[in-house]
């Protein structure tokens, strides 16, 4: 792990395409303001790991469990 540190106003640049600027400073909470192409997913830790929870068990489906969804398609 890279460990850097700004102060307010300064930035981190991730390749050519993503700016990372520290906003705000409030107590022991830091804004961060983060520019980046718009096709590029940007979640919260915990969040994140939420929608890939989600995936892992929506792929989890039977063969019995996606027949039964067909047949019930078909009437």
């Amino acid at each position: 792990m890279l460990v850097l540190t700004r102060k307010l106003g300064e930035s981190i640049a991730i390749d050519d395409h993503i700016k990372i600027r520290v906003v705000q400073i409030k107590g022991k909470q830091v804004r961060l303001g983060i520019e980046a192409p718009k096709d590029t997913k940007i979640h919260r830790e915990e969040v994140y790991l939420a929608i890939q929870s989600q995936n892992t068990e929506s792929a989890k489906t039977d063969a019995q469990s996606t027949r039964a969804v067909a047949k019930l398609l078909k009437s």
